[in-house]
């Protein structure tokens, strides 16, 4: 009688309908799935890999936890279990997101205006994640009266973290006779408009000045002054050339920038070694004492294995490896920053000082302590890397070529906490960010 009593019922019972059992089942999934979202503390967690992080002296395997876009624990043994995500990186290096203070991104369609606005910059987001680089710095393509647009139409839309030097020209680089007046480079305006715009510009620039004068480097050193930033100069277009010595030890500062260290133009620009003796001249390492910083800046010209050879078996390395990347330069024998951080892996150069000349020592260059490492509580900005090994060939434009058996891949980038770049699909699940 029981047994009939309570079929009776559930025949009349509401939830017995098809529709409130599917109701029922999917509230208990949804309590499942919620309790298990619940249980994983982290949005990321990389697993296995070779932590490289300078700022921090960590040098070995580690796992990385990383929320709401900030690393927040760096451990031996992080369960895969409490993240939501989970990144394989076992046999790869982990290190912060690679940072390039030399590159030109104010891309545009003025056909005449070269890196201004114009066709001979590129857009940062298609060249910067696939080889681990989350920071870029702009060398000076905007001067104080361009700089506006380059905020809203680069800085302000790009997904990779876009700085500036500012162009101590008040046009920036337009080329031709705009680099060369003088009348245009002032020197209070721009350390004025560079104080007002300190979160986006880092450094004053000056370039391409062809007068055998020290006027423009002198009024770029007013202007940084002012905004107490450094200045990076590309410097060398005259003829005679102007002395690198001066330069060094009568116009710039300690913090200052000498970008393309290792160019070798003798008709415009004096080399920092001695070709004869192969040697690092006296005053640069006097310089380097002094605090004047030696930027790789690679460029299409710039950069000669003839000098970085000899600098880098004197013992002599850069403080900053850098591109110089636009149009031109990635295309020739630059071609990125990871080949070029390659080029001095393959001259001698520890992975662990190439990975801090592209990681912890720009960051403090450029006066931007909260990057270039992986702190807990910083943005989780992380580069995941292979050293592919194999038979590779790395050249110069002046036909100068090297072979090494180790070039650096990316495996995957992280910016802001979000991955943005997945080559072989180490991620599980697989979910790339969505701009």
């Amino acid at each position: 009688m029981l047994h009939e009593e309570l079929k009776r019922n559930w025949e009349k019972h509401p939830f017995k309908s098809l529709t409130m059992r599917r109701v029922i089942i999917f509230l208990f999934i949804l309590c499942l799935v919620s309790g298990y979202s619940v249980a994983q503390k982290y949005n990321i967690v990389i697993k296995g890999g070779y932590v490289i992080d300078p700022k921090n002296n960590i040098d070995g395997l580690n796992d990385i936890a990383i929320n709401d876009g900030k690393v927040v624990l760096v451990a031996n043994e992080i369960d895969k279990k409490d993240g939501r995500q989970v990144v394989d990186a076992s046999g790869l290096y982990v290190t912060p997101g690679l940072i390039d203070i030399h590159t030109h991104v104010f891309q545009g369609t003025n056909s005449d205006q070269q890196y201004m606005n114009g066709p001979s910059s590129i857009t940062p987001d298609g060249f910067t994640f696939r080889v681990g680089v989350t920071t870029v710095v702009d060398a000076g393509c905007s001067g104080w009266r361009t700089f506006p647009v380059f905020k809203r139409q680069t800085i302000d839309r790009s997904q990779t973290r876009v700085l500036a030097f500012l162009n101590i020209v008040g046009e920036g680089m337009r080329g031709g006779p705009f680099e060369q007046n003088l009348k245009d480079m002032d020197a209070k305006v721009t350390g004025e408009f560079a104080k007002n715009n300190a979160n986006d510009i880092v450094g004053i620039k000056l370039a391409h000045y062809e007068g055998h004068d020290w006027t423009p480097a002198d009024r770029a050193e007013e202007a940084a002054k002012l905004a107490e930033i450094p200045v990076m100069i590309d410097f060398g277009m005259s003829n005679p050339p102007l002395s690198i010595e001066e330069l060094f030890m009568k116009h710039l500062r300690p913090g200052d920038i000498f970008t393309h260290c290792f160019a070798q133009l003798t008709s415009s620009r004096e080399c920092i070694v001695d070709t004869q003796k192969q040697k690092v001249k006296p005053f640069v390492w006097e310089a380097q004492k002094r605090g004047i910083v030696f930027d790789v800046g690679y460029g299409g010209i710039s950069f000669t294995f003839s000098q970085a050879m000899a600098a880098i078996k004197d013992g002599f390395y850069p403080q900053t490896i850098s591109t110089d990347l636009h149009i031109g330069s990635m295309n020739g024998a630059m071609k990125d920053m990871l080949t070029t951080m390659s080029k001095f892996l393959a001259m001698g150069m520890t992975l662990n000082s190439v990975i801090n000349a592209s990681t912890w020592s720009p960051a403090r260059v450029i006066n931007r302590k909260d990057l270039g490492s992986l702190s807990v509580g910083s943005e989780a900005d992380i580069a995941i890397l292979r050293v592919r090994e194999g038979k590779f060939g790395l050249f110069d434009y002046s036909g100068i070529k090297i072979e090494t058996n180790k070039k650096l891949e990316c495996e995957m980038t992280i910016r802001a906490g979000k991955i943005v770049y997945d080559l072989n699909g180490i991620a599980n699940p697989v979910i790339l960010s969505k701009k």
